[in-house]
């Protein structure tokens, strides 16, 4: 598997793996607006020449934001996940924190990644629909501490 960085040319492929893996997917003019703004960074997963997983963030001063992670249903739970998100935080590392929104019924998500550190720092009720359910806002703090 490689990981690389991913553009607009990559749109047909990452509107896939959105269909795959999430009740709403973004739209099509939605990721090409994400893609296209020089605030958000996007990594995917190759498996030979297929689009597994990929995953972005959203950098606004010394702030990261996960916008999404999805991965091919076929390739879950074989690393692919942590791999997106190693290169995730790997490109954000000189960032103060991280944060990010997960279902509450999504477990697997969640201890991902409290495996790379994040905590829950808080609850957005009735933050996704289709079907309705409560956000887990999760946070990972890199701040160095000052002297």
């Amino acid at each position: 598997m490689t990981v690389i960085r991913l553009t607009e040319e990559n749109v047909h492929e990452i509107s896939s793996l959105e269909k795959l893996s999430f009740s709403k997917p973004w739209s099509r003019q939605a990721l090409i607006d994400t893609l296209k703004s020089p605030l958000t960074h996007y990594f995917g997963i190759r498996q030979e020449a297929r689009l597994v997983g990929y995953g972005g963030i959203q950098i606004v001063l010394d702030e990261g934001y996960i916008t999404n992670i999805a991965v091919d249903p076929t390739f879950r739970k074989i690393g692919v996940g942590s791999s997106i998100l190693y290169a995730i935080l790997d490109y954000s590392a000189e960032l103060s924190f991280v944060t990010l929104e997960v279902r509450a019924g999504n477990i697997a998500a969640q201890k991902l990644y409290e495996k790379f550190g994040f905590t829950v720092s808080g609850i957005r009720p009735g933050y996704y629909d289709s079907p309705t359910e409560d956000a887990v806002i999760m946070t990972l703090n890199q701040a160095q501490p000052t002297l």
